[in-house]
């Protein structure tokens, strides 16, 4: 959160909205500015006050230059539906979704995430040598020190949060993950409001209940703004340069659970819980999932006609959408899943965060799409491409177990070593079984 690092992001925003910064950016650069930290956390040491200050001043005018996409990328809801000329219509009936479709979309959800996280934040190159190396290329497991040499860990070291709970030989049940702690709040939002909750209902659900410390990028600017007593949506636009990151996709799973069939419901509720933090394409990410897995609740269309419903809520002209059929159409176009990881990198690399949304929409796109509704590959698939891989492997695992309907349709490799529990700092949570997440999903998805 300090100003000084959140240029450099802000910078590189611009640079993606088209926004002309170059002035901008070369007297940051001239006052002694730094680029934004390549990987994670905050620079060091923090800056004079003088080039504080400073940050803070050209993060506002920052905000003041205009995109010329905003036209194609709205983020008020009427403008977004104005903007989808297929948004689809209410069900024709109402759709029902079953308990045990509920408890394998968590457990997937856990396995994707699991299986993605000791390799946060690595290269590329590095998930792919330490997967080789123990004989799980195309990953088909978990990953493992288990045959890896020291000079390959020495070469790319485990996330440090994640290793010692995440290996294959050390986990024991579900460890703690934000892209869990999601879902609980969602669920817990909707059991204390309902579906007619604001969003201002779910920033003060934050501030009861979500530890600030267990909150990253575009969640923790908003969460700080909410202290300074920014009000939302303006909590996603003050000094956040993170808005159109991940965040708000890995949010958006219960949304979609609890509206089987019901794809534009879903994206609506998606909406309102996105914007506390995110504009644009960064809502598109939550909208479009939450209308994809719900789709795949409703359990009458494969993984291919969830990926269509989901586009039906994005603008066609948006980035967003692009990214999402460069993934598909480059997942049909190539028969092995490394070219498409190459080719979607070839696109993205140079100009994109590891943690934006776009080039992990894409990747999330591309995975189901060539995993073909195979729960195994979709996770593999996703994790295997790098960038975000806990989140993509969660949301790949969400949709697959979904579709694949019951706990017991999961490979049991995948679901044993969760052990029925999961560990969270959200209140009330801690421990609980994945069939009882299951139970109370389910009663939300039958509330009116």
């Amino acid at each position: 959160m300090q100003p000084e690092d959140l240029v450099g992001h802000e910078l590189r925003q611009a640079a993606q909205d088209g926004r002309d910064a170059r002035e901008i950016e070369e007297r940051w650069y001239a006052a002694g500015g730094a680029p934004a930290p390549d990987r994670a956390g905050a620079s060091e040491p923090p800056a004079p006050p003088r080039l504080r200050e400073l940050a803070g001043q050209l993060l506002d005018e920052l905000a003041l230059l205009e995109s010329p996409l905003a036209a194609d990328e709205p983020t008020g809801p009427t403008e977004i539906m104005a903007a989808c000329p297929h948004w689809p219509g209410p069900p024709e009936a109402a759709a029902t979704v079953g308990r045990d479709r509920l408890h394998a979309a968590w457990l997937g959800r856990a396995a994707g995430c699991l299986l993605g996280k000791p390799v946060e934040k690595l290269p590329l190159t590095g998930i792919r040598a330490l997967a080789r190396a123990a004989g799980n290329w195309p990953l088909a497991t978990w990953f493992t020190e288990h045959g890896v040499s020291p000079e390959l860990l020495a070469a790319h070291p485990w996330n440090r949060r994640s290793a010692p709970t995440s290996l294959a030989e050390n986990i024991d049940g579900m460890p703690e993950d934000d892209d869990l702690n999601y879902p609980l709040l969602t669920l817990l939002l909707l059991q204390r409001h309902g579906r007619a909750f604001t969003t201002a209902d779910l920033a003060r659900l934050w501030l009861d209940e979500l530890p600030a410390g267990r909150t990253f990028t575009a969640e923790r600017i908003a969460y700080g703004n909410l202290l300074a007593g920014v009000e939302p949506p303006e909590t996603a636009r003050f000094r956040n340069p993170f808005r159109e990151w991940i965040g708000a996709q890995i949010r958006a799973d219960v949304h979609g659970w609890t509206h089987p069939g019901d794809p534009a419901g879903a994206a609506a509720q998606a909406h309102r819980d996105a914007v506390l933090t995110h504009t644009a394409n960064g809502v598109y990410g939550a909208m479009f999932t939450a209308a994809a897995l719900a789709v795949a609740a409703g359990g009458e269309s494969d993984v291919h006609g969830c990926l269509a419903a989901g586009l039906r809520v994005v603008p066609p002209h948006s980035r967003y959408a692009r990214a999402v059929r460069l993934g598909i159409e480059t997942a049909r176009a190539e028969g092995e899943f490394e070219a498409v990881v190459d080719r979607l990198h070839a696109a993205y690399d140079s100009t994109h965060h590891w943690v934006h949304v776009l080039p992990n929409a894409a990747l999330l796109a591309a995975a189901l799409t060539h995993a073909d509704g195979d729960f195994t590959r979709s996770i593999g698939c996703a994790v295997s491409g790098g960038w975000d891989t806990d989140s993509n492997g969660a949301t790949a695992g969400s949709l697959a177990g979904l579709l694949a309907g019951t706990p017991a349709a999961l490979p049991d490799h995948w679901t044993a070593p969760l052990k029925n529990r999961l560990a969270t700092s959200v209140p009330g949570f801690d421990r609980t079984g994945f069939d009882t997440l299951a139970a109370l999903t389910h009663q939300e998805a039958l509330r009116p």
